[in-house]
């Protein structure tokens, strides 16, 4: 399968479909607290994503039944939301896609519900500042095994696994396209970065052991040791000298497009 270079119109709309989906983080997060169930917050977002003339993508992807996943405490990726109430504590990745004049934009964001556990605090700082690492480091000429080992060696480090039996992936026009962008891997290996690559980066962290176990609802992925999993992502597009984060939300502390002088 070849990797798809974005023309710049598609960059154009790549970008407005990026923009929409860090705004859905953005506008839920006030609805995120206790008492509130995954349900209410995946009718705010689907309201809001239809309202603005997109479509939310997961809703019947493969047979999914909602509009955007909520995984919380020790569910990996996937969590289809519910009518169970959040609790103080609880932790959740919210992961939205959305489909926008055609092209797709996908990112998602822990939330914290009251105060977390200092294991649950460290957990998500660690996982974000491994998508950060990434991030930093994409550029044309490297290769994704090259920002996949340092992903893999920062968790480690702290102790923590990283998920492998779910990846990160180019997206444009699909949902899910080429190339697979593993989180854990070898530098020098995977496919080579150009400039008009879009993929997303999402590493999925464990606090306990990697290992994972699918429910029967076919869709909800659980840590099989049950230990805490957090996950953050970003839809990147590859410039001429290095990265653009189209799904940038007002609250993160990147910048939007980081160059590296050749």
């Amino acid at each position: 399968m070849s990797i798809p270079i974005k023309t710049p119109e598609e960059i154009e709309k790549m970008r407005a479909a990026g923009h929409l989906a860090a705004e859905v983080l953005e506008m839920i997060e006030p609805h995120i607290q206790a008492g509130v169930t995954t349900a209410e917050i995946d009718r705010i977002c689907h309201d809001y994503i239809v309202e603005r003339g997109a479509i939310p993508a997961p809703l019947n992807y493969h047979g999914f039944p909602k509009s955007v996943c909520t995984s919380l405490n020790h569910v990996v990726c996937h969590g289809i939301p519910n009518e169970k109430p959040l609790k103080n504590g609880d932790i959740m990745n919210l992961d939205v896609t959305v489909k926008l004049d055609g092209y797709h934009g996908d990112t998602s964001k822990m939330f914290v519900i009251g105060e977390p556990s200092i294991l649950a605090e460290r957990l998500m700082r660690v996982t974000k500042e491994c998508l950060y690492l990434a991030i930093k480091m994409v550029k044309p000429g490297i290769r994704t095994g090259d920002f996949a080992e340092a992903i893999q060696k920062h968790a480690e480090q702290h102790g923590y696994s990283i998920v492998r039996e779910y990846c990160g992936h180019g997206i444009g026009a699909g949902f899910h396209e080429e190339p697979q962008i593993l989180h854990y891997g070898t530098a020098g290996t995977g496919d080579l970065i150009v400039p008009g690559m879009c993929f997303t980066i999402e590493p999925m962290v464990n606090a306990g052991k990697r290992q994972t176990k699918l429910m029967r609802d076919g869709w909800t992925v659980l840590t099989k040791d049950r230990s805490l999993s957090a996950q953050w992502e970003h839809t990147l597009l590859v410039t001429e000298d290095g990265v653009e984060v189209l799904t940038l939300r007002n609250d993160e502390d990147l910048p939007r497009i980081i160059r590296h002088p050749s």
